[in-house]
């Protein structure tokens, strides 16, 4: 056998493999080959959706199931050993592997992180793998694992037998936290982007040192009656009679499945609690309150409970003078895990001074490049009123026949202090036309307004632009928010998925924080969003992806300027840590203390009406009035006209750019081909022009968005000469036309010939572009001309038919090359 004549796969089974079970590695349980990591970047261009690549190692080995030690990338024998070693290294980083091999079936290069091993590199053969026992005890050298660390730290993973794994970054998430927690640290931040999974984290972190018996009473916090019923019927599920709500309201909840099951209460009318449970859940809101006899959570003893975990511990759980914060210092002696999506705090508090630096992050950039998140598409448009103000003209009245203060007003003052009617039908006008256009009137779509007022009158303009569907379902649009109980109702039918009704719902804050709306693809900000927290969490309402129903990105839609934040650099870069103590200084922000903001401007003592209410739930201040007593103003009949209005995409940065899809593919082309000779050659040289259209596919530049854009029915390679070099471009038939007229085909035989002919009317008809592919002889007309094998042999062997396809094609660009 020539090794060198081997697929990498052959090397893999032959020779890397048979290695690493001689060296003691189990290959049912520890040896995983071919592990795909990342999803792969969605890359959105207009209405095109593509996927780059995903991240794939060629085997990771772990210790135990979900811990993951060492990793080998392998090449085939006409490498070198070493010359899988750097991508070896980017991925080991990753999945978080301090041992990483090359191999290319002759042995093994070692990179060693730890420093355990006598060097940093070292060649090895290939009967010197090392056992698992041997990289376990260098491992946990490596962490300071004690026996008793150990103990937590194998605890393995729950596994309902369905085939869910975490993903790479929760396994590195609730890794991190165990570890932490076995070595005995009890603060804990887990920094996780929205859509990312943070409540299946917590699960996996909860059931490990559950099931190891480190942490047997254990109490989960959220803010929402939604979020936790959601979590009891989903993630939680697996902890069953062990589990419980602390409520008094019993409660039967719709699994997705169809099922239904009745939620456990700890509480009875009562209000006593049942101490028999290990595992409780409940809301900040249920369990304290203002009043002393609210406070239920005293009724549990300060050391009843060993873990509490803190789900959106943004929102007020660090503050000292919150009343969330009384739970925590109440259960002082407990580990405490928090668990957010945007670290960066109101202007007043951070919870990186409760809680610390967080043990492990993952940005909404990196879930977007790894593509388990979805990216989105800008749509800014600036309405005349917002840019240039409004002056009412003298003896201009509002609807009660007020004389209206001569001033001018602007994006601030509108629905807030004063109501442009005119303004807001325009918006419900865009949002509408936006839909239409779209081809899908049911997106689901979330419209954030100033306030609940503002939210009503929203609904009512989308109802009136939208009247057909509305007769067809009443819960076409809707208003949820925190005083609407009907609109409360149908906020379950919202976020599920296979619930068509409502379709555009309205609201002011309750839906921009954990409402896990999966199919939400369309965003609309009419009005600012000062708090970067509350806009990280606004966008999270779009980052899930939905693949059964082809959500891959989504739109927001920007009437206010809300988007602005997406130029700051603290948008989704590491934690940011508002106050920062002194030596000797008290770890919370004392209450006197000036604060500033991210530029070290000072802000007023209390929050503004741009920052989001972090203590207790979310609501909304003021239904008619701009929460000072003084009554909005309703100005009638002085219009609103769009003055301006832009789409912005995503690069392959990520970085917003504002340009035609003609000009970004333009660029794009001329960047990957410096000229068009360069292009030329490569076309010319491609035995396989598929290929080539594949490998500018991958990188995001699939061309068959801007060839109907142009509508002409171009050839990919006209395309690329047209755009990107301004060459005259022809037709696939006139190319067709003039393959014929110059009669390439008398040397073939007569069903040859009509075999060519019926490729090339598939080339002029349909642009195809592997005509050299023997399965396009399965297809219509050539499947009534005979079998693929009869038909092939009339050119002679396989190799014939390929060449014969191959001289037509080059046919086709004799005269451009």
């Amino acid at each position: 056998m020539d090794k060198k004549t081997l697929s990498e796969r052959d090397v893999c089974s032959k020779f890397i493999t048979p290695a690493l079970t001689a060296a003691g590695w189990n290959s049912v349980a520890q040896i995983r080959e071919e592990v795909s990591f990342t999803k792969g970047r969605i890359i959105v261009r207009g209405k095109l959706v593509s996927r780059g690549k995903g991240k794939r190692a060629d085997y990771v080995l772990y210790y135990k199931p979900n811990l993951p030690i060492a990793l080998i990338e392998a090449k085939d024998n006409t490498h070198s050993v070493g010359d899988g070693l750097q991508q070896g290294i980017e991925y080991g980083e990753i999945l978080n592997v301090p041992f990483v091999f090359s191999s290319n079936g002759d042995g093994f290069v070692l990179h060693d992180r730890t420093g355990t091993f006598p060097q940093k590199e070292q060649n090895l053969g290939l009967d010197q793998f090392p056992s698992p026992e041997e990289l376990w005890r260098r491992y946990a050298s490596w962490k300071g694992l004690t026996p008793a660390i150990e103990q937590v730290v194998l605890q393995e993973y729950f596994d309902d037998g369905g085939g869910k794994e975490p993903r790479y970054y929760q396994v590195n998430a609730v890794n991190a936290a165990i570890e932490a927690i076995a070595k005995g640290q009890d603060r804990i931040l887990l920094v996780m982007a929205t859509g990312t999974g943070k409540t299946y984290t917590a699960f996996q972190i909860i059931w490990r040192l559950w099931k190891a018996g480190r942490k047997k009473r254990i109490l989960f916090l959220a803010d929402r009656n939604v979020l936790v019923d959601q979590t009891m019927v989903n993630d939680f599920r697996p902890f069953g009679a062990a589990m419980a709500k602390l409520s008094t309201d019993a409660k039967t909840i719709e699994r997705a499945d169809g099922s239904t099951v009745s939620l456990a209460t700890a509480m009875d009318k009562k209000r006593r609690i049942d101490t028999a449970y290990e595992i409780y859940l409940g809301l900040y809101q249920a369990i304290t309150g203002p009043e002393e006899r609210q406070k239920l959570f005293r009724e549990f003893s300060p050391t009843f409970f060993d873990l509490i975990v803190i789900d959106e511990c943004h929102r007020g759980s660090a503050s000292a003078d919150s009343a969330w914060r009384e739970i925590l210092e109440h259960f002082s002696g407990a580990a405490q895990v928090g668990l957010t999506a945007t670290p960066k705090e109101t202007k007043y508090v951070s919870n990186i001074d409760y809680f610390g630096e967080p043990v492990f992050s993952y940005s909404l950039k990196q879930g977007i490049q790894d593509g388990f998140l979805a990216p989105y598409k800008v749509i800014k448009v600036h309405i005349d009123r917002d840019v240039e103000g409004y002056r009412p003209a003298k003896g201009t009245v509002d609807r009660d026949g007020n004389e209206v203060e001569d001033r001018i007003y602007n994006q601030k003052d509108f629905d807030r202090t004063l109501v442009l009617d005119d303004r807001t039908k325009l918006v419900a006008k865009k949002v509408s036309d936006f839909l239409r256009e779209s081809g899908n009137r049911f997106q689901k779509t979330i419209v954030f307004c100033v306030d609940e007022e503002h939210a009503a009158r929203m609904r009512q303009a989308l109802v009136n632009e939208n009247q057909d569907l509305c007769d067809a379902n009443s819960r076409y649009v809707m208003r949820i928010t925190g005083s609407d109980t009907e609109g409360q109702a149908q906020l379950g039918n919202f976020i599920d998925p296979e619930s068509k009704y409502p379709v555009l719902v309205t609201t002011s804050r309750l839906l921009s924080t954990g409402v896990d709306a999966q199919t939400c693809r369309l965003i609309v900000l009419d009005r600012a969003v000062g708090s970067m927290t509350e806009f990280k969490q606004i966008v999270g309402r779009g980052t899930r992806v939905h693949e059964d129903t082809k959500k891959f990105y989504f739109t927001l839609m920007d009437f206010r300027g809300a988007t602005s934040h997406f130029a700051d650099p603290g948008f989704d870069g590491e934690p940011v840590q508002i106050y920062e103590s002194g030596e000797g200084d008290p770890i919370t922000p004392p209450d006197e203390a000036p604060t500033t903001d991210e530029d070290g401007k000072l802000l007023p003592p209390t929050p503004g009406e741009d920052e989001t209410v972090v203590d207790g739930e979310p609501h909304d201040i003021s239904i008619k009035g701009d929460g000072t007593g003084r009554q909005k103003i309703y100005v009638d009949g002085a219009g609103a006209t769009i003055v301006a209005e832009r789409i912005e995409y995503l690069d392959r940065e990520g970085k917003l750019v504002t340009e035609s899809l003609r000009d970004f593919t333009r660029k794009a082309l001329r960047k990957h081909f410096t000229s068009l000779d360069a292009f030329l050659r490569r076309w010319k040289d491609a035995d396989r022009k598929q290929a080539l259209l594949d490998e500018l596919a991958d990188e995001g530049l699939p061309l068959r968005t801007i060839a109907e854009e142009i509508g002409k029915g171009l050839d990919p390679f006209d395309l690329i000469c047209h755009i990107a070099f301004d060459r005259p471009a022809l037709t696939r038939r006139e190319r067709a036309e003039n393959v014929r007229k110059r009669d390439v085909f008398t040397k073939y035989g007569t069903q040859a010939r009509a075999v060519l002919d019926a490729l090339l009317a598939k080339y002029s008809d349909e642009g195809i572009t592997n005509l050299d592919d023997p399965q396009v002889l399965q297809i219509t007309p050539f499947n009534s001309m005979g079998t693929p094998l009869q038909l092939i042999r009339q050119f002679g062997s396989r190799a014939d038919f390929q060449n014969a396809v191959n001289q037509m094609q080059s046919a086709l660009y004799e005269e451009a090359a």
